[in-house]
């Protein structure tokens, strides 16, 4: 039984192992190719082992921008995703713990059924009303703006769905003690529903910064000045498709540079992250 068992963790482990190589390999060749001139890149025989333009090569992507298709610096255009995925994260929580606080605490007609049209909106996600959401924010002027980048998609009805199932885990007992000590509903909003709602935030914060930071279709349409494109649409348009060489050496090190504050986010807030989403009682 110990034996077979064992070979069981084994095959576990092993499984493991060929999955983190599957999914680090390609980012492996990336930081290689990052380190390396162009004609090396391309040629077919890049060593996997760094070069010597480590240095150059980021300092040109940071600082300087590419010389052909795009000339904008990868710093500014981290920037750039930087707001656009913390404005999306943080619009999401607010929207979303407002909507839930509403739906959950408050008795108005309809109330069910302006739940279940907030949940009806997850079939109906951007790419879906992408005309109609453009035409409203060149309206408004927003375009080539952090508002227009931001304000379309910071609506979740997966936060309010989160956040709902939440607060009716939250005994009844809470409510009416806050009631006797004379708690108003913004004052127990306040102070016993958004501390234990910490873990929930915190887990609903890193999946829409991640939604947030890889946003292509949206900022790639409204966004036609360089100074306001963001890390992503940027990536793309270092490839060019003309007869002249790709910097691949720059893309590369776009590509690892954009990979850094995602993963910062996830590794910071990894033990919020979990309990977050596991934890019934947080």
């Amino acid at each position: 039984m110990v034996e077979h068992r064992r070979w069981n963790d084994i095959l576990a482990y092993a499984i493991l192992i060929l999955g983190v190589f599957i999914v680090v390999f390609p980012v492996y060749v990336a930081l290689i190719a990052s380190t390396h001139d162009a004609a090396t890149v391309v040629n077919g025989n890049m060593p996997m082992l760094p070069g010597s333009h480590t240095l150059e090569n980021y300092y040109r992507a940071i600082f300087v921008g590419g010389s052909r298709a795009s000339r904008e610096p990868v710093g500014h255009m981290l920037m750039n995703s930087f707001v656009m995925a913390m404005g999306i994260a943080l619009g999401k929580i607010v929207i979303s713990i407002l909507s839930a606080y509403a739906v959950v605490y408050f008795r108005f007609p309809f109330r069910q059924t302006a739940f279940w049209i907030i949940f009806v909106t997850l079939m109906l996600p951007v790419e879906v009303r992408i005309y109609p959401t453009y035409k409203v924010i060149a309206d408004l002027k927003m375009l080539d703006t952090y508002a227009g980048l931001i304000l379309p998609l910071i609506a979740s009805a997966t936060g309010t769905l989160l956040f709902r199932q939440f607060f009716m885990t939250i005994p009844d007992e809470l409510l009416e003690a806050s009631r006797i000590d004379g708690a108003g509903p913004f004052r127990f909003f306040k102070d016993t529903l958004l501390p234990l709602s910490v873990t929930t935030m915190a887990a609903l914060f890193v999946i829409q910064f991640i939604y947030g930071w890889n946003q292509y279709l949206w900022p790639l349409l409204i966004t036609t000045q360089e100074s306001m494109q963001t890390i992503v649409t940027g990536i793309k348009k270092m490839l060019t498709t003309t007869d002249e060489l790709a910097e691949w050496q720059l893309a590369m090190a776009t590509a690892i540079l954009a990979m850094l504050p995602p993963v910062a986010v996830v590794v910071f807030m990894q033990r919020l992250f979990v309990r977050g989403l596991v934890e019934t009682e947080k």
